[in-house]
């Protein structure tokens, strides 16, 4: 729960004062619809997500699943492009709010005026921090977040009794609401209307799923489905929203009440730290300090929690779809380059928390919209009428609430886009060059594909004719095998199999290879299920090889036309110049030319 808290937790270092910043005298009100859509909407729509994919793959695997095919895929990258903007702004935006409680600090005032180079040193820092490693670190984020939310229950107290000792406070509250509302529909309206702007106090979700590997389950635990592991999962969301949404009414309610709104301002003594502003204000600068230090010490851990989230996406799917090079799976080489992408988010926005929160949104919102979908069509292949019609509200408002935020502020969505433009252009680069990778994790033979290779082996020579399935009736195997005899010179004694592949899902870079047998008028085919032709039929001829003990021969026909257009061909629907590209792929795979099947085109 805590590792997951100092993400999510850590946001009341400055979500108060966007609150008051997008709201203004009915921030509370606002929060309070945040809060009721968090535990009404969020949270049981999470426990779902957490009950469907139980090993820590989050709601983008849920959206995976119910989608097949490249348009899978595709959305699978958009998200990862949106999931890139939150983690990223979280590292950037919390070490920005860092930067800002040093230097608001009575003992770094000396340093106000250089929060950029404050906050390129503690990304700087969490760079460092994740070469060395990141499981020692875990146990920390019990002492930290502890820590936290003891002094802001300090801070809360005290600001209440602040409250209790000046009743007019919450009077002259309730007189602006007035002057500036017409009715308590026309507040209620606003504040529903004003909820994407405080989105920001729903992240944390995704990071709570994302950690389930690590929640403890039970001995009689199904791997499959760990009931146990759910069932805790479910716990920990729940406590953390519980305890969250205390805290943002509260804090949301005090800052709204005590400050001042012009200090909530960019340059404001309360911008970017309300409950830092109040701990000085009212319990000294001692007490305000250790505040401080403890604000910055999560907000330096959020970034780490978020720096784990990124280094956990790319490789889980990335290199699966053949659309990152391999050094994508090594931690290091990630952390060089996310570091550098938060260098170059900091400098763009200089730093500047309140600038940072559409971006932050955005991101935060498209993960959470992408759940609520995934959850929703998990619920409508079920034909649960009361869920649909639950899960469908959440999903309508959680859409609205993205489209507003990307019309209101853009630069999410701008920033989204760049990162996806870069993880398609490295993807098919990645895609291509690693094209004539055997791409097979396992050949599987059924009995009678089986007998079929065996009694081959054992007649003589193993000879299989390659062919493109259509009619698939006697005809159209008795002019292949004569052509084929014809022209690669198949001796007329030698018997043949017919092997055939079946492209299931061209868009999948890897998968287990399936081989059926099946007579066909006397012909013996080889049925191939594989994600490309010719990275099936390497795969089945060094299977075949292995098998036997014996070197298969393998016959196709030239294919007519050009080259560049069977190349995107292979590359997309994984077909193409099949015989060349078949032989290339043994090449890299056999070394050793006399154990390689041997490629015969006629």
């Amino acid at each position: 729960m805590c590792l997951t808290g100092v993400d999510y937790f850590s946001t009341l270092g400055y979500q108060p004062g966007i609150a008051a910043l997008a709201a203004a005298s009915l921030a509370p009100m606002a929060t309070l619809v945040l809060v009721l859509v968090t535990l009404f909407g969020a949270l049981p729509m999470y426990r779902r997500v957490a009950a469907e994919s139980p090993h820590g793959d989050g709601s983008i695997s849920m959206l995976e699943r119910l989608l097949s095919w490249w348009q899978g895929k595709i959305l699978v990258l958009v998200l990862i492009s949106f999931v890139l903007t939150a983690f990223v702004v979280t590292i950037t935006i919390s070490a920005s709010d860092a930067a800002a409680h040093i230097t608001e600090n009575p003992y770094g005032r000396s340093l106000a005026g250089h929060e950029i180079p404050i906050t390129l040193g503690l990304i700087l820092l969490l760079g460092i921090f994740f070469m060395r490693g990141f499981s020692e670190a875990i146990g920390l984020a019990v002492g930290i977040v502890g820590l936290y939310l003891s002094l802001n229950v300090v801070v809360l107290a005290r600001a209440y009794w602040e409250i209790g000792l000046h009743p007019f406070l919450l009077g002259n509250w309730r007189e602006s609401l007035q002057l500036e509302y017409s009715s308590p529909i026309a507040m209620a309206l606003t504040a529903i209307f004003l909820f994407p702007r405080l989105a920001l106090g729903l992240s944390g979700f995704e990071t709570g799923v994302v950690v389930m590997p690590l929640v403890r389950g039970c001995a009689s635990d199904d791997p499959r489905r760990p009931e146990c592991r759910i069932r805790n999962t479910g716990r920990l969301l729940t406590l953390a929203a519980s305890i969250m949404s205390v805290m943002l009414i509260s804090s949301s309610l005090v800052a709204t009440l005590l400050i001042p709104h012009e200090a909530f301002e960019e340059g404001g003594e309360a911008s970017g730290r309300a409950l830092a502003f109040l701990a000085h204000e009212y319990l000294g600068e001692v007490f305000g300090t250790a505040y401080d230090a403890s604000t910055i010490l999560i907000l330096w851990f959020a970034g780490a929690s978020a720096m784990a989230g990124l280094l956990n996406i790319v490789p889980r799917y990335l290199p699966r779809y053949g659309m990152a090079p391999d050094w994508t799976r090594a931690t290091r080489p990630l952390v060089i380059l996310y570091t550098v992408l938060c260098f170059a988010v900091t400098i763009l926005f200089q730093a500047d928390i309140n600038a940072q929160a559409g971006p932050y949104a955005t991101g935060v919102l498209a993960v959470i919209t992408s759940a609520s979908v995934a959850v929703f069509l998990s619920e409508w292949r079920k034909k649960e009428r009361g869920a649909i019609v639950w899960f469908g509200t959440f999903m309508v408002i959680f859409i609205y609430a993205f489209l507003n935020t990307i019309f209101e502020n853009p630069s999410g969505l701008k920033m989204a886009a760049i990162f996806f433009a870069m993880i398609v252009i490295i993807s098919l680069i990645s895609r291509v060059v690693r094209a004539t990778e055997l791409r097979a994790t396992e050949v599987e033979f059924d009995e009678i594909a089986d007998r079929f290779i065996r009694e081959a082996a054992k007649r003589g020579s193993l000879r299989l004719i390659a062919n493109h399935p259509d009619e698939r009736n006697t005809r159209e195997y008795l002019v292949k095998e004569r052509e084929e005899r014809e022209a690669s010179h198949i001796p007329a004694g030698d018997s043949v199999l017919f092997l055939e592949v079946t492209v299931k899902d061209a868009s999948d870079f890897a998968s287990n290879v399936k081989v059926r047998g099946e007579e066909i008028s006397g012909f013996r085919v080889l049925q191939v299920e594989s994600a490309s032709v010719p990275n099936g039929l390497a795969a089945t001829l060094l299977a075949i090889r292995d098998r036997t003990g014996k070197k298969p021969h393998a016959y196709f026909g030239w294919t007519e036309g050009n080259p560049l257009k069977y190349l995107a061909r292979f590359v997309i629907f994984g077909e193409g110049d099949i015989a060349p590209v078949t032989r290339e792929i043994l090449r890299q795979t056999e070394p050793n030319p006399k154990a390689r099947p041997a490629i015969h085109v006629g």
